[in-house]
């Protein structure tokens, strides 16, 4: 088999690397909720990291969420970047289930309608993806122009990070910037996939510019990575899981996808009718992805309301 030519592999890798990260997800999640409630017993104002190393359930969400990362990036070499990244938005909907099977409740109507849309919308997606999307050698300019794109974003997230310290921002702001990151490292990732493959195919083992170049995308590969799970765990001490994996899901292959089209040219030559199905498909996934979210976000409302009232009814009932 050689790489990048099982495109139907490399979406079933990225299938299961939306169940892996979901997983993970969940795992990580509750791993932080248990340290920051230890943290607030304690009269502590933040997580504190050193605690989470201690926590088992953490450490297993982060493994897998590792794991998630390396069959993505196995996808990336069977398959190009606009037809699997948009996959992991599946990863919402096994996170819905999963959340369903822990709760021990059937998954409401809301949710249902909310998967049924956004399977839809990627299904869609993908079958057009499949049809029109070409993986081509990487050139340096191309390299040269992801390397400023991330650039420039690292100088406008440290302006908005650093610049309105002592803002508050809105909670989803750090569930944004997890998923901007990590749709720069599944970009760069294709990239060095691409140029390793067609170094080995020229037999060109050379050291020179293009290989400076493809060692810095390497090295934005470790800052993005270092970013996108920094600000994925600060999201979970301030957002509920569906909505950080629905950012994410969200973010991720939109940041990718844009990246692919305009900058890798993955769909040079692909007609305009194919373009208005991109917009329309990512439309209806992204549509799901917020009825889904809201219905995830009612039913944890719900459960709250109902476990304070039973707690209050309890304490009426002892006096």
């Amino acid at each position: 088999m050689v790489v990048g030519s099982a495109p139907l592999f490399g979406v079933l890798l990225a299938l299961v690397s939306a169940a892996v990260l979901a997983v993970g997800n969940l795992w990580q999640s509750r791993g932080v909720n248990l340290v920051s409630a230890a943290a607030e017993a304690s009269g502590e104002n933040k997580t504190p990291f050193l605690a989470l190393l201690r926590t088992p359930i953490w450490i297993a969400g982060s493994a897998l969420f590792g794991v998630a990362i390396l069959l993505q990036m196995g996808s990336l070499a069977f398959a190009p970047l606009i037809l699997v990244q948009p996959i992991g938005v599946t990863a919402l909907v096994f996170s819905a289930v999963l959340n369903a099977r822990v709760r021990r409740k059937p998954l409401p109507r809301r949710v249902l309608l909310g998967i049924a849309i956004s399977l839809i919308g990627v299904i869609a997606y993908v079958i057009i993806a499949a049809l029109v999307s070409k993986q081509k050698p990487i050139s340096d300019g191309q390299l040269s122009a992801i390397l400023i794109t991330l650039a420039a974003v690292l100088a406008i997230a440290a302006a908005i990070r650093f610049g309105t310290r002592g803002t508050a921002k809105a909670p989803i702001f750090y569930v944004v910037l997890g998923g901007i990151f990590s749709g720069f490292v599944a970009t760069l990732g294709k990239t060095v996939i691409l140029r390793v493959e067609t170094m080995f195919a020229g037999h060109r083992m050379v050291f020179d510019s293009g290989s400076v170049l493809t060692l810095i995308c390497v090295l934005g590969i470790g800052v993005a990575s270092a970013l996108s799970i920094y600000f994925v765990q600060y999201s979970h001490t301030c957002n509920p899981p569906d909505v950080v994996i629905a950012g994410l899901t969200v973010v991720d292959p939109a940041v990718a996808v844009v990246l692919g089209i305009t900058i890798l040219h993955e769909a040079a030559g692909a007609p305009v009718i194919s373009f208005v199905g991109f917009i329309l498909a990512g439309a209806a996934a992204f549509i799901g992805v917020v009825i889904l979210a809201r219905a995830e976000n009612a039913e944890e409302d719900a459960q709250s309301t109902e476990t304070i009232e039973r707690g209050a009814q309890r304490s009426a009932e002892s006096a």
